[in-house]
């Protein structure tokens, strides 16, 4: 464990988990985000961002275009920001996702798709299909990825992209993603003390915003019970002391049964999704550097 994370451990249980676990204003949440980012997740020297369009027509989504100073050929990222349905946005990762693309040498682009109490399910699954119908001819293919509750979405998206026999992408990853929206898994209550910054007792409240009166097990909204059958390799990465641990276990072992190539990384007592604080931690640019390989092994077969 580095130093720096034996810090930031304590100091995200004493301020996020806290703030999380009594903010009640979704507009006041999605702005505090925004501000943190700007302060703690800083990009990689000579990235560039561009501000665009995602699609075309009543379909297009506004969103962010990561370059990297050095770009090569091949497939095009497209990554799904978390925030639970209800906070986040293409701003708040896209210094995560500029080293990832400096790693990888690959475009990305991050989708700024609706975002709930205003604009629950299915906004947000729609808008991911959306978005994935935008970029699905890329000559050189498309790797999808997402965190936490981007991360189930972009699992979701390609359960979907199956049943519609759409082009399927390279390959699919995923950090500390939302798989089961029924919250069925043990670590959410195994895990109550020990995770760091998510507070258990308040994903019932996400959910509600999410869903309202839709059933959780829809595989849309739950790919944890979607069907994989045919998709390409799929990467997860969580640590053992998430509440969502079970969410990338039993998500693996789903895939797993249904013949897919699945990576699944189990760190030890990270924050969830702790690729966003590659500022910080060389265990978030580690990671990072073990998924780029992963991308980087499928953008050559």
């Amino acid at each position: 464990m580095s130093r720096r994370l034996g810090i930031l451990r304590p100091y995200l249980r004493l301020t996020e988990k806290r703030h999380l676990a009594r903010a009640q204003d979704p507009v006041k949440l999605r702005h505090s985000f925004e501000l943190k980012a700007k302060i703690f997740f800083r990009a990689v020297a000579g990235t560039q961002f561009r501000y665009l369009n995602v699609g075309s027509g009543d379909a297009a989504l506004s969103g962010v275009e990561v370059t990297p100073k050095v770009q090569r050929d091949g497939p095009v990222i497209l990554y799904f920001h978390g925030g639970g349905y209800v906070f986040g946005s293409p701003d708040t990762h896209k210094a995560m996702l500029a080293r990832l693309s400096s790693l990888t040498g690959l475009r990305a682009v991050l989708p700024r798709y609706r975002l709930a109490p205003e604009h629950p399910f299915p906004a947000a699954p729609e808008d991911a299909l959306s978005a994935y119908r935008a970029v699905m001819d890329h000559p050189g293919g498309v790797i999808i990825g997402g965190d936490s509750a981007g991360g189930g979405l972009v699992l979701s998206l390609l359960a979907r992209i199956i049943a519609l026999g759409l082009p399927l992408p390279l390959g699919c990853f995923a950090f500390s993603p939302l798989t089961d929206v029924t919250f069925s898994g043990d670590s959410i209550r195994d895990n109550a003390r020990a995770e760091i910054i998510l507070p258990a007792d308040r994903v019932g409240d996400m959910a509600g915003m999410y869903l309202g009166d839709h059933p959780a097990d829809d595989p849309i909204a739950s790919p944890l019970f979607a069907g994989f059958l045919g998709a390409p390799p799929i990467w997860l990465a969580v640590a053992d002391t998430e509440i969502l641990l079970d969410d990338s276990r039993r998500m693996a072992e789903h895939l797993m049964g249904q013949g897919v190539d699945v990576t699944c990384l189990v760190e030890g007592d990270l924050p969830h999704v702790w690729p966003l604080f590659q500022t910080i931690l060389p265990e978030a640019r580690q990671t990072l550097a073990e998924l780029a390989g992963w991308i980087t092994s499928l953008s050559r077969l």
